[in-house]
């Protein structure tokens, strides 16, 4: 199988996947809250998946991506049983571990992420959610490094169709506060369960290695302080608004987020292809010439997809929500990019995890994370819940290019200077949209029309190239 087809099956086959488990959340996020008797509610939910997704990477120390990376180290299915093995029963023990300690500091949690310590039945649900949830991690990435792209999307489907089938009807009977995060705690019980049995030949206790653990250690600790920065870009914003804005501020916040968060179906489509493509391809000769034309290829479409959301969402934003919540509508964009704009950070600096030298990674996000935090706590009280999203995509950029800098220096990336420029007019649209055009839903259609057509002048040989390529293959179907 050629290189492009490799990574285009993998990209749309788990963006089906992705978009089936992300597209049901966003139709029936407009359901959920108009349940709920205000916005308040679902910031409380959003804060327990805040607090969530803050412990589990503790518990799992990296030990995924170290996984992952050596599972492709060679050919050895002992080697393999043995990497898998060793990684699940460690972060089996991290996540016991640290679920513990949430049980135990639950009142000091619980005024910290909710304001009050009358809160601490969200902290016992999201303790058990990081106990399972980190476990279920580990467990169901064979499915994922053996390319059974099949299994994962029914999986997708099954899970997030679970969740709703459980908080639905507490919402209906007045659990306002727990519907949400007690089916995702049901939800990731369950797909546990179910990759335990699918997966169960890859682990075994008496596959253990405690001298590869250190290997796999080494990889990934460095990476662990990162994916706690990655929790600073996309979960610090709702702790800064509940303590200037309050609860409800939070939760319009938050639904803004995940509108924003359409992209996700880019990026975990990405995601999920990309770490068995990356790692497949990783000895090639031209490899730092690919991880480039791919890095770039990414940004465009990201650029594009941001373009055409800041065209169509107001009319959209305000068929969906009520009233309450329409003045997260100017945070969409903002928060819309920040995930694509992590999906090029990652394609750069998996350079570093290919060569085994993660730890610059975690200087970069120390730049991103610190630019955030300090756009945030100065932004909000002056621009509300829009100054939290400034921040994020602020503190992104700053890593995107930081870490583009240092790769190129290190000669593990080369961007050509097109892509710079299309950066550069994109800008310009942004703030076009921003302080003279926002609202104006035709004028908005226009300018996207003026900014696909430059992107398609940009990059027409590449069009033309890819056009060629499907005329010569319809031909040999014929």
């Amino acid at each position: 199988m050629s290189r492009a087809r490799l990574f285009v099956e993998n990209f749309v086959v788990y963006g089906l996947g992705s978009m089936v488990a992300k597209v049901i959340p966003l139709v029936m996020l407009p359901v959920v809250t108009r349940l709920m008797p205000d916005a308040s509610y679902f910031g409380y939910s959003d804060l327990a998946n805040t607090l969530v997704s803050l412990m589990q990477p503790v518990a799992i120390m990296g030990m995924y991506d170290a996984m992952f990376r050596m599972f492709f180290d060679r050919d050895d299915e002992n080697f393999k049983k043995s990497v898998c093995s060793t990684a699940l029963f460690f972060v089996m023990g991290m996540t016991v571990l640290v679920a513990a300690c949430m049980l135990l500091l639950e009142d000091p949690i619980a005024r910290l992420f909710f304001g009050d310590a009358e809160f601490v039945n969200l902290v016992v649900v999201s303790a058990m959610t990081v106990l399972v949830s980190g476990s279920n991690s580990i467990i169901q990435a064979p499915t994922r490094m053996m390319n059974k792209r099949r299994v994962f999307i029914i999986m997708n489907l099954a899970t997030s169709i679970l969740s709703y089938t459980v908080s639905i009807p507490l919402l209906l009977v007045g659990e306002y506060l727990m519907a949400l995060p007690v089916a995702a705690l049901v939800a990731a019980a369950s797909a546990l369960a179910v990759f335990a049995f699918l997966n169960r030949k890859w682990f075994s206790f008496k596959n253990f290695d405690p001298k590869l653990l250190k290997t796999m250690l080494v990889i990934g600790v460095p990476l662990m302080p990162s994916f706690l920065f990655y929790w600073a870009f996309n979960s610090a914003s709702r702790l800064v608004i509940l303590s200037a804005l309050g609860a409800s501020a939070a939760g319009i916040f938050a639904v803004a987020a995940k509108i924003g968060q359409v992209s996700q179906l880019i990026y975990t489509a990405f995601a999920q292809g990309w770490q068995y493509f990356a790692f497949s391809t990783m000895r090639d000769e031209d490899q730092v010439e690919l991880n480039s034309r791919v890095y770039e290829y990414l940004g465009v479409i990201s650029l594009l997809a941001t373009a055409l959301v800041i065209a169509v969402m107001d009319p959209v934003y305000r068929l969906l929500f009520s009233d309450e919540y329409t003045g997260g509508i100017v945070c969409v964009p903002y928060l819309f990019l920040a995930p694509l704009l992590l999906m090029l950070y990652q394609v750069a600096v998996n350079q570093l995890i290919v060569v085994k030298r993660t730890w610059p990674s975690l200087l970069m996000l120390v730049c991103g994370a610190a630019t955030c935090i300090a756009l945030q706590v100065a932004l909000v009280p002056l621009l509300g819940i829009e100054g939290a999203a400034i921040g994020t995509i602020a503190g992104y950029f700053m890593t995107v290019v930081i870490a583009l800098v240092v790769l190129t220096r290190m000669k593990l990336m080369a961007v050509r200077r097109r892509f710079h420029v299309l950066f550069v007019v994109f800008a310009v649209y942004l703030l076009t949209w921003r302080f003279l055009l926002m609202g104006s839903t035709a004028a908005l259609c226009v300018l996207f029309m003026c900014f696909a057509l430059f992107c398609v002048r940009l990059y027409r040989e590449e069009l033309h190239g890819l056009r060629r390529r499907l005329s010569v293959n319809l031909r040999m179907d014929v």
